[in-house]
């Protein structure tokens, strides 16, 4: 009989990743010994941070940590259960009717992370007789809540909404469909096609879902994410969003009709069976979306470093993509100068992200860039300093 252990001694991935470590260009993992800013300390180094997901900048306000340390004295560290049991506090249900109310839904329901959320809804949602229909770069999350339904799941072409409507034409049948995207694809960092996925949903009789999580706080108006940017927010009929980005905390949430969300509330595993969101970690989010709400000014600042940092990076040369968000991929294609590149800018003082397979397609690797609303001209410009220069020396600009 086989050891069950020996694939951890010949897996292709952990053979390549004790081999970066080695040869010390591994770039995951990097512990960092401050909060997450602008600016982050690395073994007393100091980094610009490009590659967090704060694109308000509201981990480190003041009154988001203020939130979070009344909320620990008032209700304790943890909730030592689950929402379905005795992990359920006031402040819970307050920050679900105040995203209720900010969301223009009937009800909200959050989960401990943005992944679980996911998994929790697709796979309560969608059972035997139905159909989950997803884009091919769909968040993982997204992937494994499908894999977890019990329904059958089928992908489409990336943004190809001609495609899902022919997946759909040639899976007629009597059930139900769920159509899930993310709202921003948070590689690429563009904004699904939501137009035309309307149109094909109506067509089909479909339901749509979308993953806000890169969408939130910073797509329209008011910030409530993708539907709202293209004035579709009735046409959408479930919308996720994470904690973990625009909120500075932890966490997830599904947004919808009350009779859907109560359904899920009493049958998504991941749910009942997960334990309760901490205090602190809810109280921050009441806290982010105050300032959300009270300071659209942030919004504008983020959108303002976008439009430096793309134009900039297209007057270096760099292939930014099809980006339109604060996800600005660097597209490089070979994953061996991927890993320079990025070693380069580590080593120069620039924190990001070299994404290889499979969270990109096989020959698309790229250096994951972002950008948040509280980085300043001083900092962004010593960003495409640097990134100009190390781009020349490498031969990818």
């Amino acid at each position: 009989m086989a050891d069950l252990f020996d694939k951890c001694k010949s897996a292709t991935v952990s053979a390549r990743a004790r081999e970066a470590m080695e040869q010390g260009w591994y770039p995951y993992f990097k512990a960092i010994d401050s909060g997450a800013d602008t600016e982050v300390m690395i073994k007393g180094h100091r980094l610009i941070m490009i590659g967090s997901n704060n694109y308000l900048g509201l981990t480190q306000d003041p009154r988001v940590k203020k939130a979070a340390m009344n909320a620990i004295e008032q209700f304790g560290s943890g909730c030592t259960g689950s929402r379905f049991l005795n992990g359920t506090l006031a402040l819970h249900e307050e920050l679900e009717s105040r995203l209720a109310d900010f969301m223009k839904k009937e009800a909200v329901l959050i989960f401990s992370t943005g992944f679980t959320t996911n998994q929790g809804v697709i796979s309560a949602l969608v059972g035997r007789r139905d159909l989950v229909v997803g884009d091919s770069e769909n968040h993982a999350s997204i992937v494994d809540g499908t894999r977890l339904s019990f329904g059958r799941a089928l992908k489409y072409r990336h943004q190809d909404m001609a495609d899902l409507d022919r997946v759909l034409s040639n899976n007629k049948k009597d059930h139900g469909v769920l159509i899930v995207s993310d709202g921003v694809f948070s590689m690429g960092g563009d904004i699904v096609k939501l137009p035309e996925m309307v149109k094909v949903a109506r067509k089909h009789g479909a339901r749509i879902m979308i993953d806000d999580a890169h969408s939130l706080g910073v797509l329209g108006a008011h910030g409530r994410g993708t539907a709202e940017h293209f004035g579709l927010e009735h046409e959408v009929d479930l919308v996720m969003g994470t904690f973990s980005k625009s909120f500075a905390s932890i966490g997830g949430f599904i947004a919808g009709p009350e009779e859907v969300v109560h359904f899920i509330k009493h049958t998504a595993r991941a749910l009942i069976f997960q334990a309760s969101p901490p205090p602190a970690a809810v109280a921050t989010v009441i806290a982010a979306l105050d300032i959300l709400i009270k300071e659209p000014e942030r919004r504008e600042r983020l959108w303002r470093n976008v439009k430096k940092m793309r134009e900039g990076y297209h007057q270096l040369g760099f292939n930014t993509g099809v980006s339109e968000t604060p996800v600005i991929p660097l597209l490089i294609g070979d994953d061996e100068k991927t890993f320079n590149f990025w070693k380069a800018l580590y080593e120069a003082g620039i924190f990001s992200n070299p994404v290889i397979s499979p969270a990109v397609p096989p020959g698309h690797s790229l250096i994951r860039t972002s950008y948040m609303a509280t980085h300043t001209d001083e900092e962004l410009d010593k960003v495409l300093e640097i990134c100009g220069k190390m781009g020349k020396k490498l031969g990818i600009i």
